[in-house]
């Protein structure tokens, strides 16, 4: 006969079982674990309707902001060569209304600032999703959690590049171009994939009863839930005042009014870097990009290209041009604008005329003193050189341009990005692009 005592459990092994147990207890896949009362399958479906709606706002604005550098015209505009289909809704950015970049780089811009609140809550309130074991049931299971991983992992990467560039602080590894355009797609790729699985769900779920609603959920809802300090209406209205806070300290910087001076969280908030008709919002200094004094003065010269050779002339022949005035802004893609300053200054039509195009004058690639920077050459659209608004401008509100904003001459453009209406200007070659 064999020995009982050979299978018969030993009293360190019955000792530690207790132990492995509690061990397992405080894990983060445990049930128990995370026991917010606040947690809760309409908690979370009514934060995911509120960013289905902002994230598809987001995403639709970035591709117009995108299509607003005009990519697909010339090799100097497009940041993002490798796109092929990605590019698939470019179209010519048009010049009208005035302020439609403005709207819509200032929509982006704020609505994603609004969001962080309400981004964040989400992921607090879905984080036990993501400790469940096993982390796979099926293959369905599987690729809802990877697709699950991309859009956490996707979300958190769009927002603090674009919160970092609003901010000017280019932390991450390469241009912010490529990174945040590439990273839309696969975000907003998953983003699609969850709420075509979730969104039918989250309405069911709010109109059985609304946040209160009889609905459970053994993963986002804790069996053992911790005394209440705070009710789920209560941490909406939370998110709701962080979400109104932003709003307040960041929108004056894209829109005009009272506002403006309470957009303390941006660089081109609240500040207004001098007084007097220059005195309005730049993005680079002349000093920061090493324009000089040697450069704009008295020896600078414009050369006009085309089918009528190299033209060249000095700032008091283009003074002695006709003069046309504008009122535009300058809206950048960190989503500050200005109010419409009045420009002053000779219709780029004219100079495509004076270069050898006088009835339909085409692109033109414009060329800048400064000598380094991913847009010191930028080209326009056939449909930008003929609005009568576009001008190589002079001067700005009745006086000459500062060396900040562009002496002796720059590009103001309607509807343009900021970066498209270039300063210093030294060289323009009409023609195909």
């Amino acid at each position: 006969m064999g020995d009982s005592r050979r299978n018969a459990p030993t009293s360190s092994s019955v000792s530690s079982r207790p132990r492995a147990a509690a061990l397992l207890q405080r894990l983060p896949s445990a049930p128990g674990f995370w026991r917010s009362p606040v947690r809760g399958v309409p908690f979370t479906a009514l934060l995911g309707l509120v960013l289905l709606a902002g994230i598809t706002l987001l995403f639709v604005t970035g591709l117009l902001s995108y299509a607003a550098y005009n990519p697909d015209l010339a090799p100097v505009n497009d940041k993002t060569p490798d796109k092929g289909l990605l590019g698939f809704y470019l179209f010519p950015w048009p010049t009208s209304p005035h302020w439609l970049y403005r709207l819509t780089q200032g929509l982006h811009v704020t609505v994603g600032i609004v969001l962080v609140p309400v981004l964040l809550a989400k992921l607090w309130s879905v984080v036990p999703r993501l400790f469940t074991l096993p982390p796979a049931r099926s293959l369905a299971h599987a690729l809802e959690r990877i697709s699950l991983l991309l859009l956490v992992g996707g979300a958190l990467f769009e927002f603090v590049t674009g919160l970092l560039n609003i901010q000017l602080e280019y932390l991450f590894p390469g241009s912010f171009y490529p990174l945040h355009f590439y990273g839309a797609w696969v975000f907003f790729a998953a983003f699609l994939a969850h709420a075509g699985l979730r969104t039918p769900q989250a309405v069911r779920v709010l109109r059985s009863g609304g946040l209160n609603g009889p609905v459970a959920d053994d993963v986002l809802e804790s069996p053992a839930p911790a005394p209440p300090t705070l009710s789920r209406r209560g941490a909406l209205a939370m998110v709701g005042a962080g979400s109104l806070l932003l709003l307040v300290t960041s929108v004056g910087r894209s829109f005009d009014g009272p506002l403006r001076r309470l957009a303390a969280l941006t660089p081109r908030g609240a500040a207004e870097p001098g007084s007097g008709p220059n005195g309005f919002q730049i993005n680079k200094t002349a000093a920061a990009v090493g324009i000089t004094t040697a450069d704009t003065g008295e020896g600078w010269w414009l050369t006009v290209s085309g089918p009528a050779g190299n033209l060249r002339f000095s700032r008091e022949q283009l003074l002695a041009m006709e003069q046309h005035s504008a009122a535009l802004p300058i809206a950048c893609v960190e989503g500050w604008s200005t109010s419409d300053q009045w420009w002053r200054g000779v219709r780029l039509s004219d100079l495509a005329a004076l270069a050898g195009y006088p009835d339909r004058p085409p692109g033109v690639l414009v060329e800048s003193l400064q000598r380094s920077g991913p847009f010191r050459r930028a080209a326009l659209r056939d449909n930008q050189v003929r609005d009568p608004r576009s001008l190589l401008a002079l001067q700005v509100n009745g006086e000459d341009l500062s060396p900040d904003h562009g002496y002796p001459a720059r590009i103001i453009v309607p509807a343009a990005p900021g970066v498209l209406n270039t300063k210093w200007v030294a060289r323009l070659t009409f023609g195909e692009l």
